[in-house]
């Protein structure tokens, strides 16, 4: 598990621009459970986290005229009774931090995994949310 001050900032990138994390697999189920879309930020320490998966899903939020309705994260490798829940609900894509999903209505509908993110620019990534966001929200 990383140390939390590590992790806090990285965290702290998304929860102060509107993402409630998901701390345990209750918070998972619970939020899985709404009508509705919601947004999953699979969030880690690695650098592609950090130059395009944050910065993209923000990006993302901040320029499309249509929203998830719910904003959520949860981090990789610290917050892992919850990580374990999501990725039983991301099935059947193989395990991947970071990674990004939109579900509608509890259905996975959107999923971004590490390997179309790593390398990749933050507005790639931003285009791709915002394509899924006009398409299910």
């Amino acid at each position: 598990m990383y140390p939390a001050e590590i992790v806090i900032p990285m965290k702290e990138e998304l929860t102060d621009n509107g993402f409630n994390e998901l701390l345990t697999p209750v918070d998972v189920e619970s939020q899985l459970k709404k009508d509705g879309t919601t947004l999953v930020m699979v969030n880690s320490v690695c650098g592609c986290s950090a130059g395009s998966a944050r910065p993209g899903v923000l990006m993302a939020v901040a320029n499309s005229s249509k929203k998830p309705d719910f904003l959520t994260t949860s981090f990789a490798g610290f917050d892992v009774d919850a990580i374990k829940a999501i990725r039983e609900r991301l099935l059947p894509y193989p395990p991947s931090s970071p990674a990004i999903a939109l579900f509608k209505d509890g259905q996975l509908v959107h999923m971004i995994e590490r390997h179309q993110i790593e390398g990749r620019p933050a507005q790639l990534i931003a285009h791709n949310l915002i394509a899924a966001f006009d398409e299910y929200c």
